[in-house]
């Protein structure tokens, strides 16, 4: 998507160990004509599946998400990364944070993710593709079925897109970064 592949040159920041920050207009601050830009190339790429809700994981992952359950009227759902005192029957996994270095206990409500759900995914980055192997779990444990991931932004050199699209799903990455070597940011 040329807006956000411009708009990543424009305003992203390399870190060392190969971090890429997009906190100026996508997981801070955010730039809500770009989200919604982001929605719409979404929407249109799974506009072949017959999907039902959305998924997504705390917290980046929101606010596309919500863009694109607005877009196509269904409920989002958002995995949390800490086990609500107020939850009691939930589907639960683990999930490892290459940013925070760190485990996250991930749950959903079995009220909301439930057998027959015909499920989109929908989050910020791809990168070794954790989170995403952990909503893959709890979509399964519901007895759902995922019909597709997308990503804001991938990382092409850590092995999460390539993983994923193994399994068949279908993976659409908005922008796809092929390396951040020397803190110089490269798009495909």
């Amino acid at each position: 998507m040329k807006a956000l592949k411009e708009r990543i040159l424009k305003d992203g920041r390399c870190l060392a160990g190969g971090i890429l920050k997009v906190d100026k207009f996508i997981n801070h601050q955010m730039d809500p004509i770009l989200m919604k830009s982001m929605a719409v190339e979404f929407v249109r790429r799974f506009a072949n599946k017959k999907i039902n809700k959305i998924l997504t994981i705390e917290a980046s992952g929101i606010a596309p998400a919500i863009l694109v359950g607005y877009l196509l009227e269904l409920p989002v759902v958002f995995a949390k990364k800490r086990k609500p005192s107020t939850m009691n029957d939930m589907f639960v996994t683990e999930v490892f944070s290459f940013t925070k270095n760190k485990s996250y206990t991930v749950c959903v409500s079995k009220e909301f993710l439930q057998p027959g759900d015909k499920v989109l995914f929908i989050d910020d980055f791809l990168a070794n593709g954790n989170a995403a192997k952990g909503m893959i779990d709890l979509v399964q444990q519901a007895g759902a079925e995922l019909l597709g991931m997308g990503f804001l932004v991938e990382k092409a050199f850590q092995n999460g897109g390539e993983e994923l699209r193994k399994t068949g799903i279908q993976v659409e990455s908005l922008a796809i970064i092929e390396s951040l070597d020397n803190c110089e940011i490269k798009i495909r």
